[in-house]
């Protein structure tokens, strides 16, 4: 038997057509070991708000905290709430990572390379939560990096990208 494969359900969109609604709907039954979006594909996919026509969003993330909570206990995984403070939640356990920079939310790539992040932190030992919250704040810790490397969004991906590669224990806790 091959052991189970942790993946991320990143729901792009998941309120703009009915079509991808039910699609991820369907795929919430291979039993991601996350899922990772912004408040309004978590409102849509949970069921409690039809909207995000796409990367955008127009709930806070807290707003949607309750339907990633229900989520999380439905499916029995980990739901990441995206915003300029996301939330990682279990169900039962939520915790918080404010930080990042606002220029993450002006290009395109940033959550789809933390649901890859996010679904890697779920192979790891250890407690799935904590490794997922811990995955969130390095993204969000490479986002300020780079954004005081950066001149606007063009030079902010490749000084993403490099904090990414630079980031260290010494760094994180220089900047704690």
């Amino acid at each position: 038997m091959m052991p189970k494969t942790p993946w991320t359900l990143d729901p792009v969109a998941v309120g703009a057509l009915e079509f991808r609604r039910r699609f991820c709907l369907d795929l919430l039954s291979l039993r991601p070991a996350a899922i990772r979006g912004n408040a309004s594909e978590i409102l849509a996919l949970s069921g409690m708000a039809l909207g995000g026509r796409g990367v955008d969003t127009t709930e806070a993330a807290l707003a949607a905290l309750p339907a990633a909570q229900a989520l999380a206990r439905q499916i029995d995984c980990i739901v990441v709430v995206t915003g300029e403070v996301d939330y990682v939640t279990n169900g039962q356990r939520t915790l918080s990572i404010p930080g990042g920079d606002p220029l993450m939310t002006r290009i395109v790539g940033t959550g789809c390379a933390l649901s890859a992040v996010v679904a890697a932190s779920c192979a790891l030992p250890g407690a799935a939560l904590d490794n997922v919250a811990s995955a969130c704040c390095w993204m969000k810790l490479a986002g300020q990096v780079a954004a005081e490397r950066s001149e606007g969004p063009g030079s902010f991906i490749p000084a993403f990208l490099d904090a990414l590669y630079h980031l260290d224990m010494e760094a994180a806790n220089a900047t704690n």
